[in-house]
């Protein structure tokens, strides 16, 4: 009897734990919704003040002028309401408005401190598709200083017709197909290899792996992470691909091997090999085709067009770098590109 009494009793740690947990849930949710409301206000205030500062600096002749007004401007806010209107403040509040014009098109998703690195971007195109990728992607301040500074518009659109390159700008990134995944060049400067030194495929799977986060967000939208040096048994052989992933947004298993070099016949012919095991042994069949790329240091465009079947969809040829490219650097690689693909048609 006593002991069906202990029974019915309640564990009161665990009734505590459980308050505790709506508590603390209660508590996140609320001060997410007191951030978002203050946020904002923020930027309302912020986009007013350059508004109204766009009666005073109006066409080049009253520079100098408004430069002036500016100044004395600033020196009053601060002596009313403290910091946080210095004149270098107030003349990015004017950018702001007129970078956004329309006050209903701000998004509360993002920060006064997103959309100070969005005001650096001059092309409407450029930062329309940045704007949609934080918002999309829900990039943090730094990941949108790390894509912008990695050039990764320019890596996606030197390349695309325009329809592409308007789609990215009103939409941002969307993958539609497997060809969607791949970015040519692929930036891994955050990994801690330098450029002219030697090192080994190992190297450079292992840096990726400590930098995983990193390379998931250059990588793009959906990917998760499954597994390295996975192992594939065929009769009594073992083979490891380098780096397998998922893509959620596709449905499909994406499989990275890692090369040092030109890419060969063999190496393709070995990530052929992987990308069947997968769809006839691991992936279910309500998923896409699994998608195979070979990452170099020198994809070898002719080698792998001649290897692959001319309706190929699947397997891919990317190089990577492992500094930030400048704009000149990109657009002489799809220049070289286009010449070689002009000399093998």
């Amino acid at each position: 009897m006593l002991n069906n009494m202990n029974n019915n009793l309640v564990n009161p740690e665990s009734e505590i734990n459980d308050i505790f947990d709506d508590i603390k849930a209660l508590v996140i949710n609320s001060r997410n919704k007191v951030y978002s409301t203050v946020n904002t206000e923020m930027l309302k205030l912020y986009w007013n003040i350059g508004k109204s500062i766009m009666k005073i600096q109006q066409g080049e002749e009253r520079a100098s002028y408004g430069d002036a007004v500016l100044e004395k401007l600033s020196q009053k806010l601060t002596a009313e309401f403290g910091k946080g209107f210095s004149k270098r403040n107030l003349e990015r509040m004017r950018k702001f408005y007129i970078y956004f014009p329309i006050a209903t098109t701000l998004s509360s998703q993002l920060s006064w401190s997103h959309y100070l690195e969005l005001i650096k971007i001059e092309e409407e195109p450029k930062r329309n598709f940045y704007l949609n990728e934080c918002i999309n992607s829900k990039w943090s301040v730094r990941e949108l200083e790390r894509q912008r500074d990695s050039l990764l518009y320019e890596r996606l659109t030197l390349s695309a017709d325009k329809k592409k390159i308007l789609e990215l700008a009103e939409k941002g990134v969307e993958l539609k197909s497997s060809k969607d995944l791949v970015k040519d060049p692929f930036v891994l400067e955050f990994l801690d290899i330098k450029e002219n030194t030697d090192y080994l495929e190992s190297d450079l799977e292992k840096n990726i792996l400590a930098h995983l986060k990193e390379f998931l967000l250059e990588l793009g939208k959906g990917f998760m992470f499954v597994g390295s040096q996975v192992r594939l048994t065929l009769e009594e052989d073992h083979f490891y691909p380098d780096l397998v992933f998922y893509n959620r947004l596709l449905k499909c298993f994406v499989i990275i091997d890692l090369k040092i070099g030109k890419v060969s016949h063999q190496d393709i012919g070995q990530m052929q090999m992987y990308v069947n095991y997968y769809d006839r042994e691991i992936k279910d069949q309500d998923e896409n085709p699994t998608v195979g790329i070979l990452l170099s240091t020198s994809k070898n465009k002719t080698v792998v067009k001649y290897t692959l079947p001319e309706d190929n969809q699947n397997i891919f040829s990317a190089s990577y770098k492992l500094h930030l490219p400048t704009e000149e650097e990109l657009i002489n690689a799809v220049e070289e590109e286009k010449k070689n693909l002009e000399l093998n048609t």
